[in-house]
C-alpha cells in the first residue's frame, strides 16, 4: 500500500502558472522510479510513519450539516483557506474567485501541482508537523484511500452534498467526495494531422507513420495520468507501453501540458491528458480535435476532502459546501466542461456526455497498491 511521502522542488502558488516545462531526464528517472532527488523510498517510508493520526480510526458517517450563518461568521473570522489543487490554474483561479465573491473577507490561496507532487508534499508537512493545507481536491483518488487510512481526513458532510451526490460521489464515512469528472483523452492538431489520417485509438499510436509527433504526460507527476496508465496497462498490457516508448514521444509532466504543447504545435498528437483542455482549447478556436479512443478513454474522478489538522476549518468546510453545491458546480462545469457530481447540475452543452463515451473502469483501491509498481515499469520502459 502507498504511503505519503516526501516530496522536493516548489509548488505553485497563487498568480503562478502550473509546471510546464519539458521534463529533463534526470528528473523524470527521480519521478518515475518513485524517488525524488535522491530520497529513498525506504526513508520517505519512514517519515510518513512518524506523522500525527497514525491510530487510523475511522468513525461512522457524519451527520448532514446546514451551511448557517453561524458557519459562515466563523469562515470569515478565519478569514482565509488553503487549496491545494491537481486542476489547472486556469479553472482553479477562477473557481477561488468566485468563492471569495460568494463569501466577501474569504481569501483563497490557490496551491496547484501534479497530484503525485501534492501527495507528497502532504507527507511532507504532516511528518514535519506542518499543518497548512485546508481543502485537497486531486487527480488520483487513490490518495485519498491512504489519507483515510493514515486518519488525516476530516468528516464533512453538507445538506447539499448528502441530498445530491450519488452514494458513489462520497466516502460513505463522509471523509471526501467526488468533485468533478474528467477523462484522460486522445488529441490532435488539425493542422498537422488531417482528419482522415488521425489516430482512432491507442493502438493507431503505434503506427511508425506518428512517431517523433507524440506527446505524454507522467505517471510519477500527474494524478490523472497515474490512473490513466493503471487503467490501459490493465486493459492493454504492459506492451502496449513498451511499444508506445520507441515511438520517440516527448516526455512532458503535467497532464494540462500536452494540451497546450499541440495548441502550440510544438507536437501533432497528444497521447493523453486533461480532455477538458482540449475541448477549452477547442472553444478558442484552436485546431483540436478529442478522440474518442475505440478501446476506451480513461476516465477520472477528482475527490476533494478537508485535512483534519486544518487550520481553517471552517473556511474549509464552507468552500467544500459551495464547490459541491448546485451553484459552484455549475460554475465549474460552465467554466470548463468537467463533468460535474452533482446530479443537479447538467454536464456543459456540446460536450458529450459522459454515458455516451466508452470508459475504462477506475479502480483507485488497485491503483494504491500498485503505484511504485507503475511508476518503476513505466521508467524501465520509457527511460525517464
Amino acid at each position: 500500500m502507498r504511503k505519503p511521502v516526501v516530496p522536493s522542488g516548489a509548488q505553485r502558488s497563487r498568480g503562478t502558472s502550473s509546471a510546464s516545462d519539458k521534463v529533463s531526464p534526470l528528473r523524470l528517472a527521480a519521478l518515475g522510479s518513485g524517488r525524488d532527488d535522491g530520497i529513498g523510498r525506504r526513508a520517505l517510508l519512514i517519515a510518513a510513519a512518524l506523522a500525527p493520526f497514525g491510530a487510523r480510526v475511522v468513525s461512522a458517517a457524519p451527520a448532514a450539516e446546514p451551511v448557517t450563518p453561524a458557519l459562515v461568521e466563523a469562515a470569515k473570522k478565519e478569514g482565509k483557506v488553503t487549496y491545494y489543487t491537481a486542476m489547472d490554474l486556469s479553472v482553479a483561479e477562477p473557481v477561488a474567485k468566485a468563492f471569495e465573491a460568494k463569501y466577501p473577507g474569504i481569501k483563497v490561496s490557490v496551491e496547484r501541482s501534479g497530484a503525485e507532487r501534492i501527495f507528497n508534499r502532504i507527507g511532507q508537512e504532516m511528518a514535519s508537523n506542518i499543518h497548512r493545507v485546508d481543502v485537497v481536491n486531486g487527480s488520483d483518488a487513490a490518495h485519498f484511500i491512504s489519507w483515510k487510512r493514515e486518519g488525516w481526513l476530516a468528516p464533512y458532510l453538507s445538506e447539499e452534498m448528502a441530498r445530491d451526490l450519488p452514494d458513489d460521489m462520497r466516502d460513505p464515512d463522509g471523509l471526501y467526495c467526488t468533485q468533478r469528472i474528467h477523462l484522460s483523452a486522445i488529441a490532435y492538431n488539425t493542422r498537422m494531422v488531417a482528419p482522415d489520417d488521425a489516430p482512432k485509438g491507442f493502438m493507431d499510436l503505434l503506427n511508425p507513420k506518428y512517431a517523433g509527433k507524440l506527446v505524454k504526460a507522467h505517471p510519477g507527476y500527474s494524478g490523472t495520468i497515474m490512473t490513466a496508465t493503471q487503467q490501459i496497462a490493465r486493459e492493454l498490457g504492459w506492451g502496449y507501453f513498451e511499444k508506445l516508448a520507441k515511438q520517440k514521444v516527448l516526455q512532458v509532466q503535467s497532464a494540462t501540458e500536452p494540451p497546450k504543447r499541440i495548441e502550440a504545435g510544438e507536437r501533432a498528437i497528444a497521447v493523453d491528458g486533461s480532455d477538458y483542455l482540449f475541448w477549452l482549447a477547442k472553444e478558442r478556436g484552436s485546431p483540436i480535435e478529442v478522440v474518442q479512443a475505440v478501446e476506451g478513454t480513461p476516465q477520472i474522478s477528482n475527490p476533494m476532502g478537508v485535512f483534519k489538522t486544518a487550520p481553517n476549518p471552517n473556511a474549509a468546510r464552507l468552500m467544500v459546501s459551495w464547490i459541491m453545491s448546485a451553484e459552484g458546480q455549475s460554475f465549474i462545469v460552465n467554466l470548463s466542461g468537467q463533468y460535474p457530481a452533482n446530479r443537479q447540475v447538467k454536464p456543459k452543452p456540446g460536450r458529450p456526455p459522459l454515458s455516451s463515451i466508452k470508459t475504462f473502469k477506475e479502480d483507485p483501491a488497485t491503483v494504491e497498491k500498485q503505484a511504485d509498481q507503475i511508476k518503476a515499469q513505466y521508467a524501465r520502459y520509457f527511460k525517464v
